[in-house]
């Protein structure tokens, strides 16, 4: 069964950076676009980069854009979000997911960005 666990989270200050990482299992890791969410409190879930199979296209949401780095190392069935310049309203649940005629869902893992 697909199976995705994250990594990495933690408290960081302003400015700061993190690298999440994101282990996949159940699948041909490599034969599929992977995407990171985040979801604030109060907040609805959102996209915030994706990343296609062969890592050579990404996508980015706008209030991370040049800040975040989306990547993938097949060979380890893994992906990676690297964060850096982290601002609190980065604050949120951060989620691995993936497309296979239904959407699968990592646990999460929480990013706090404070003073």
């Amino acid at each position: 069964q697909v199976q995705l666990v994250e990594s990495g989270g933690g408290l960081v200050q302003p400015g700061g950076s993190l690298r999440l990482s994101c282990a996949a299992s159940g699948f041909t890791f490599s034969s599929y676009t992977m995407s990171w969410y985040r979801q604030a409190p109060g907040k609805e879930r959102e996209l915030v980069a994706t990343i296609i199979r062969t890592g050579g296209s990404t996508n980015y949401a706008d209030s991370v854009k040049d800040r975040f780095t989306i990547s993938r190392d097949n060979a380890k069935n893994t992906m990676y979000l690297q964060m850096n310049s982290l601002k609190p309203e980065d604050t949120a649940v951060y989620y691995c997911s993936t497309n296979i005629f239904r959407r699968y869902w990592g646990q999460g893992t929480q990013v706090t960005v404070s003073s």
